[in-house]
């Protein structure tokens, strides 16, 4: 079945993979942010801190995200991609529903590593099919666009979200057949894991597997080799992957401790936080991710080989003043226009930062050097972020209403340090690139 009459090859038809590609992004992000929505009622029913919760928001998600990266992009980068993708839409949605049968917090931690399992077949396979559907000229904002997931799906997780558990929250225990007594925590889980199997439908029967560049081939290369490729290019590789995973530590701490920002230092309701957040990650996030994609392309048709590298830099020292200003927020318009800034440099190197390993990379590795790269980013990022946030409030602190200087203290320190580490590799970064050029 081919729903859209197009052949692969038209423009036409490359955008409309960026769309199915986006709805996945979208559905991932969704699946893997709503846990910024139930801070209150999931601590409730466990009884656990700010520290704990961020391990089932962050490190039980990112642990099996990251170890199963790259053994999925070994496939990616000799299988089918479109395939691939499609049964991980499958996984994550069914794990995400299964969230709604936790008991306890084990039970939950467990399940959330399951959703990490399932996304982690979507990153390294989509980069790679995009780069094969897309020349270099436009490869930014094309990337951008799928990108565009992040922000539409974080932004969808917390306005629909914050409405699905405002109402569900007030039903008490719900009696669902089969299933038994639920909370309405658990209930919203259900409501957001299930419609991606729709999505998954929609990529199996739609989308093409687009052909390889010349230099792929039906069998992946070792993984010895491709360690070897990366080992003798550490200087680039590692200034990258090891910058970028500082800085999105931020990134990722902000999306997931956003909403509670506005519910402790501005008394919004759970809806309202949800609202506002979401509507900032729709807006904002979607623009600060358009921005880059543009204005890195205007760059590198000028002939700048380090263009993605250059925008990214931009965002974390831009970024940094806006975490800043979280912690000093005196009013709620104060701080929703402040943390509208932060959010849209945030999104900058949402769709480049990939970018920068595609460009770098030749095409039999892309899939897996993709995969170590999230694999390091999300460990770090996803799984210490919030983390460390949360420890900030928890141990240096000492309350749940300081979490504004926790988001001040972090960014002050973990925005230039990931700009330091990345500007030291940023020529041995261009000559990469020019060599794949």
């Amino acid at each position: 079945m081919q729903a859209v009459a197009n052949s692969p090859t038209t423009a036409t038809y490359r955008w409309y993979v960026i769309f199915v590609l986006l709805l996945a992004q979208t559905f991932s992000f969704l699946d893997r942010m709503i846990m910024g929505l139930l801070v209150v009622p999931i601590r409730a029913s466990f009884d656990i801190s700010d520290t704990q919760y961020s391990l089932l928001a962050g490190l039980a998600f990112s642990l099996f995200y990251a170890l199963m990266g790259i053994p999925l992009a070994r496939i990616a980068d000799s299988s089918n991609r479109r395939n691939l993708i499609a049964w991980g839409i499958v996984v994550w949605s069914m794990m995400t529903a299964l969230c709604a049968l936790a008991k306890n917090f084990w039970m939950l931690f467990f399940a959330r590593m399951g959703v990490g399992v399932g996304e982690a077949a979507l990153g390294p396979a989509a980069y790679s099919m995009i780069t094969d559907y897309f020349p270099k000229s436009i490869l930014a904002r094309a990337l951008s666009i799928y990108m565009l997931g992040v922000t539409l799906g974080s932004g969808f997780a917390y306005m629909l979200g914050g409405s699905v558990v405002a109402y569900v929250q007030t039903l008490g225990t719900i009696s669902v057949p089969i299933l038994g007594d639920m909370q309405g925590w658990q209930m919203t889980f259900l409501i957001v894991g299930i419609p991606g199997l729709l999505v998954a439908l929609l990529l199996r029967t739609t989308v093409a597997e687009p052909e390889r560049g010349a230099a792929a081939a039906t069998n992946s290369i070792p993984i010895a080799e491709v360690k070897n490729y990366v080992w003798q290019r550490r200087r680039a590789y590692g200034s990258h992957i090891f910058g970028i995973s500082i800085f999105i530590m931020v990134v990722y701490a902000l999306n997931l401790w956003g909403p509670t920002y506005f519910i402790r230092t501005f008394d919004f309701s759970i809806a309202e936080a949800g609202w506002t957040f979401g509507m900032l990650m729709l807006c904002a996030g979607s623009a600060g991710l358009l921005t880059a994609g543009f204005f890195a392309d205007k760059w590198m048709q000028r002939g700048a080989l380090d263009a993605y590298v250059k925008v990214i830099l931009l965002s974390m020292l831009c970024m940094m003043p806006c975490t800043i200003g979280l912690g000093f927020a005196a009013t709620p318009t104060v701080g929703v226009i402040v943390m509208s800034l932060a959010v849209f440099f945030s999104a900058f190197q949402g769709g480049i930062s990939g970018g920068i390993i595609q460009l770098m990379t030749p095409n039999r590795m892309r899939g897996q050097v993709m995969a170590v790269f999230l694999l390091v980013a999300n460990l770090i990022g996803l799984g210490l972020g919030p983390t460390v946030l949360a420890a900030t409030t928890d141990y240096v602190f000492g309350s749940d209403d300081a979490i504004g200087k926790a988001i001040a203290l972090c960014g002050a320190i973990l925005c230039p340090l990931g700009a330091l580490i990345l500007w030291s590799g940023i020529r041995h970064i261009r000559i990469e690139i020019e060599g794949q050029s």
